[in-house]
């Protein structure tokens, strides 16, 4: 998975799959891409799986950091509060050129949440958005009653208009973690993911490679 659009797009995206990589090395890579990038820059999508780790957004409160036992807490200058990565869960970054494609940070939130809920459908599942909470959201059943449950998140910077860090999106992973941690802020948050909520097995390349299609479709479409 590392291949441009069509040269004659006005604006290409290289693709890379990094695999299984540290966060830290990674968030490192995203800062230093970022910054040494020009306005002749292509911009870049990365897909990856990180082993375990809590990350913190600018935002966030250390009350939300329950129990975070042997995994690493990492401080990131993405927005929000914290959240959990680890393998299994599909990450996906964003490094666009915002400025020279027209677009708001609230245009690539809503296209980061859009992109998700359309692979979930692909899968037999809905899910929304909420203005309140960014993120991606399915109703779940706990306890004899239904709640809702978080199932995509997503964190963003933007630096001199040139967005990094992206979306995760939980597919087959270990949600145990999440559960010393209060996701994204959001007290008795619970997490979900798709493996509990379809009947086949589910493939982690195939989602990330689902999650990048409808990625490069909406840049496409949203493109001047």
């Amino acid at each position: 998975m590392s291949a441009p659009t069509s040269p004659a797009a006005p604006f290409p995206v290289l693709v890379r799959d990094l695999g299984l990589c540290d966060y830290r090395l990674v968030y490192e890579q995203m800062r230093a891409f970022t910054t040494a990038r020009t306005a002749e820059t292509a911009d870049e999508i990365w897909c990856v799986e990180h082993p375990p780790v809590f990350t913190q957004g600018q935002a966030g409160k250390a009350e939300h950091l329950l129990a975070p036992g042997d995994i690493p807490v990492v401080q990131s200058n993405r927005g929000g509060q914290i959240t959990y990565h680890g393998p299994g869960q599909a990450v996906v970054y964003v490094l666009i050129d915002l400025a020279r494609r027209g677009h708001g940070i609230r245009t690539l939130v809503t296209m980061l949440e859009t992109v998700m809920i359309r692979v979930l459908a692909g899968h037999g599942i809905t899910a929304q958005a909420r203005p309140d909470a960014p993120g991606v959201y399915v109703a779940g059943h706990f306890d004899g009653g239904q709640m809702q449950c978080k199932i995509g998140s997503l964190g963003l910077r933007v630096s001199r208009g040139c967005s990094y860090h992206g979306l995760a999106l939980n597919v087959a992973m270990d949600l145990e973690p999440f559960s010393r941690i209060n996701p994204c802020g959001l007290v008795d948050m619970r997490m979900t993911q798709i493996r509990d909520l379809v009947a086949e097995p589910v493939s982690l390349p195939a989602v990330q490679q689902q999650l990048v299609a409808e990625l490069l479709a909406s840049l496409s479409a949203t493109g001047p």
